[in-house]
């Protein structure tokens, strides 16, 4: 045998045996965005564990269950994919940052350091990511995309709208003349406001109606960021800013009253002929 020189033991570790399921940790973060609560913190010590012991008799400390987050970022995603709809021939899509520090501390940020960008909106520059939305006209989520905040709005746009077919409404950061052939190839018509220095372009009466309709997805946005509690700059980790970003989709989706165009199933069926 061998003998162990100094330095040569091994150091014993402890491993925890997880308390509850990864199901479980997804439905106490979507409740925790139904909830009302501004700080998971509070809706998690003052809220779950005082009156959902007996439907979660498992529970752990505050502090373990941050841990154990992570471990659902893949499912907690793959599930909000599941959520989303397939569209009925109108649609919208557009971007909204979230910031993870005020502009005046982007210098000493360090949490998101090596993964957030700075890029700018129509309220100003900010730091941080952008969540690219595409709903439909029942405000729906059909796509979402998240990436870094100096990304072009188009970017994303190709693979958003891959399992679409109709017109694609969007503000004038999308105007491209390759993204719409792009998009035209995959039966999806992208219909934009113009520049004022472009030349006017003739567009059917009822594409000029929904184009002045696209506060429906800036509503979403704000119900997502006011409501669902998507942005703040509370996170220690981009795993779980991630997860809060799709907890905050999911919650939504399952909001009863979510805001709508209220377009007769008639009007849909004379689309194609305007």
């Amino acid at each position: 045998m061998e003998e162990k020189k100094e330095g040569d033991e091994k150091t014993k570790t402890r491993v925890r045996v997880r308390s509850v399921c990864e199901s479980e940790i997804m439905t106490l973060i979507v409740c925790y965005h139904l909830s009302g609560y501004r700080t998971f913190k509070w809706f998690y010590q003052r809220y779950i564990q005082k009156y959902w012991l007996a439907d979660f008799p498992g529970l752990p400390s505050y502090n373990r269950f941050i841990e154990l987050m992570a471990d659902v970022l893949i499912p907690i995603a793959a599930f909000m994919q599941g959520r989303c709809g397939k569209g009925k021939g109108i649609a919208f899509i557009d971007s909204t940052p979230l910031c993870v520090c005020k502009n005046i501390r982007i210098p000493r940020h360090k949490t998101f350091k090596d993964v957030a960008g700075r890029g700018k909106s129509s309220t100003g520059w900010f730091y941080g990511f952008k969540l690219h939305l595409m709903v439909d006209d029942c405000g729906e989520i059909l796509s979402f995309s998240i990436t870094r905040g100096n990304v072009d709005d188009r970017g994303p746009v190709p693979k958003m709208a891959k399992n679409f077919i109709g017109k694609l409404f969007g503000d004038k950061g999308y105007i491209s003349k390759e993204l719409t052939e792009l998009l035209a190839l995959d039966n999806v018509e992208l219909i934009t406001k113009l520049k004022k220095n472009m030349k006017p372009k003739v567009i059917a009466l009822f594409d000029k109606i929904l184009l002045r309709k696209r506060s429906i997805i800036e509503t979403i946005n704000d119900q997502l960021k006011n409501i669902s509690q998507i942005e703040h700059s509370r996170h220690r980790s981009l795993t779980n800013c991630m997860i809060n970003v799709v907890a905050g989709l999911l919650a939504y989706s399952y909001q009863e009253k979510k805001p709508s165009l209220k377009i007769r199933e008639d009007d849909l069926n004379l689309l194609p002929l305007l």
